[in-house]
């Protein structure tokens, strides 16, 4: 039960987008299909869940101090933390890699419609987010980690698709001109994080 309330939680209430504002520059910029951002925020997602529990391994076994004392006794004060942003960054660069692959052997039509922005998952700071307050909240146990890792992508899909459908719709509308692109999108965000701020209230 606690990790369904987690994962319901880092859906709605600390929506990696509309409570942290975390990964802005690709949901901005390839919110503009549906069947583009999907994609995109499966691949993110993916990512997370890939990214997280081994990042959590390795800060709780390799990196936070003492975590090194299962080698033995004389490795009881042995802190490596400071390379934890180092060690997190490079595992995403490797996994995020590893998507990239993935889905041009299987989708290249989506992986042409990505284009830039899928290498730069490795960049998202979603994704090092992640990690990040994975790090901070120090989850119990690695199903804890993953469940957040799920709850954050499926948040972050659900944010850009749901951008993505609106910014399809807004094709047929009478947008202002001064407001036409980036001045609406913004708008349209901060109405759909004051939205979301309501799910706060939830007692979850």
């Amino acid at each position: 039960m606690d990790a369904i309330s987690l994962i319901v939680r880092s859906i709605f209430v600390d929506n990696m987008i509309f409570a942290y504002f975390l990964g802005m520059c690709s949901f901005l910029a390839v919110s503009k299909n549906v069947k583009t951002a999907l994609g995109l925020g499966i691949a993110v997602t993916f990512v997370l869940v890939l990214t997280l529990p081994v990042n959590y391994l390795l800060e709780n076994y390799v990196l936070k101090a003492g975590a090194l004392q299962w080698l033995g006794e004389e490795y009881a004060n042995v802190d490596l933390s400071v390379f934890s942003l180092l060690i997190f960054i490079a595992i995403i660069a490797s996994i995020t890699q590893l998507v990239e692959m993935v889905i041009e052997r299987f989708s290249p039509s989506l992986y042409n419609s990505l284009g830039i922005f899928l290498p730069l998952i490795a960049v998202n700071c979603a994704i090092l987010g992640g990690s990040l307050f994975m790090q901070q909240r120090d989850f119990a146990n690695v199903g804890m980690a993953t469940s957040y890792a799920f709850g954050s992508g499926i948040g972050w899909m659900l944010a850009i698709v749901g951008m993505a459908a609106i910014r399809e719709k807004l094709e047929y509308s009478n947008v202002p001109k001064p407001l036409k692109g980036l001045g609406i999108t913004f708008i349209i965000t901060a109405l759909m994080a004051i939205g979301f701020m309501s799910f706060s209230g939830i007692d979850i």
